[in-house]
């Protein structure tokens, strides 16, 4: 507890997180959104399924030359183009019935997605000294989750309810309330990227860059199927109220688990805390297949829920350790690149295996994309040895 006291009273912590929250609350309610908004105008929850991952693609597949963008040009305009681009998106799919329109806007909202998060971690580094940035994960993560609590919750209701428009505009008006307030913060305006050192190796020459990104690739699949799955399963067994009540369940269990990681295992490397981790995780995820829309789902959802948390402060951490100097954004840029295109995907197919297997089957699939991911990083632990250490530093 002493850590999170000392962390909010470091200058421009709060403010960070404060001007952030309305643009994450956006990004928590867009996938719900798209996907009712969708849905309700198809009523098909393949075409659903697509269009979110069709979004899904075009966002990650863009997302490093996002990240490039800040490492070049700063962080202040980058997020003042593209936050403006992104609400006017979401106004545009609101304003729209055909579905081949809602297909075309749903690819161009995510080209259009604003590089918030890229912006708000780099940051980190420059407002918190080494030994409080495990502890700066933690609390940027828990914030994202609550988030992750009330944007689906607030979502699902408004798009059930006599006004579903309301939903994404709503949506739009966070992102460009929590995006402006982010680009007039002082600490955005200071900040200065890394100097670049020409004798280092390219991001993706890095063998430990290389092994995340294909643990990414399994990760990032199994959530995507994951978050059509839930949605579709829910509506097929008539209680489509019930995905915001897993969600919300899932995000509150995430928020702990990301401040025990904050708090916890300092003698631990961050390769030490994310191998350990990633056991639990795993077998919290085994029963998964075998839930349905009611208590079993939010008991798996939840424990899966803890571990989840825990290890997204680990990993952004142990990138740190990896990533080349110089590549604050870019690495991570790159990182969320692979995993959001795998995510994406998974959200593609994940609606048609719906419909035409069941959603439990894409429970399972969601499993093994964890177990993958687990035996992908126990396999090749070597190559991340520059994380198994205490202080970080650049070679």
């Amino acid at each position: 507890m002493r850590d999170y006291l000392l962390f909010l009273k470091t200058p421009g912590a709060k403010s960070l997180l404060l001007a952030a929250f309305p643009a994450r609350l956006a990004y928590s309610m867009i996938g719900l959104g798209l996907y009712f908004k969708v849905y309700h105008e198809t009523h098909s929850i393949a075409v659903a399924g697509f269009a979110a991952g069709a979004n899904g693609i075009a966002g990650s597949i863009t997302t490093g030359l996002r990240a490039a963008l800040l490492d070049r040009f700063g962080l202040k305009w980058p997020i003042r183009f593209f936050v403006p681009a992104y609400a006017a998106s979401i106004l545009l799919v609101d304003a729209t019935h055909d579905k081949t329109l809602l297909l075309f806007f749903a690819v161009l909202l995510g080209i259009c997605a604003p590089p918030i998060n890229l912006s708000i971690r780099p940051l980190w580094r420059s407002i918190v000294p080494q030994e409080s940035l495990r502890t700066a994960y933690a609390i940027d993560s828990s914030s994202l989750e609550i988030a992750a609590i009330l944007g689906p919750l607030v979502v699902t209701t408004l798009a059930l309810s006599s006004h579903p428009a309301t939903a994404l505009a709503l949506c739009a008006l966070s992102l460009f309330a929590g995006g402006i307030s982010i680009s007039c913060l002082s600490v955005v305006g200071r900040w200065k990227r890394e100097e670049k050192n020409p004798s280092e190796m390219k991001l993706f020459r890095i063998p430990g860059i290389r092994l995340l990104a294909i643990e990414g690739l399994f990760i990032g699949l199994g959530t995507g199927i994951f978050s059509i799955a839930l949605p579709a399963f829910t509506t097929l067994k008539h209680v489509p109220a019930m995905t915001a009540i897993i969600l919300a369940i899932q995000s509150s269990t995430m928020i702990i688990g990301s401040l025990i990681a904050g708090t916890i295992g300092r003698q631990w490397t961050p390769l030490q805390a994310f191998k350990r981790n990633y056991i639990f995780w795993t077998i919290a995820a085994l029963p998964l297949a075998f839930t349905t829309p009611g208590w079993s789902l939010m008991a798996v959802a939840g424990v899966m829920g803890l571990f989840v948390g825990a290890q997204q402060v680990f990993y952004l951490e142990m990138l740190e350790y990896i990533r080349p100097k110089g590549g604050a954004a870019a690495a991570l840029g790159w990182m969320w690149m692979v995993e959001g295109t795998a995510g994406a995907i998974g959200s593609a197919i994940a609606g048609a295996l719906s419909e035409s297997v069941g959603p439990q089957f894409c429970f399972a699939l969601a499993t093994a994309c964890v177990v993958f991911g687990a035996i992908v990083t126990f396999a090749g632990q070597k190559y991340l040895h520059k994380a198994n250490r205490k202080v970080l530093k650049f070679d």
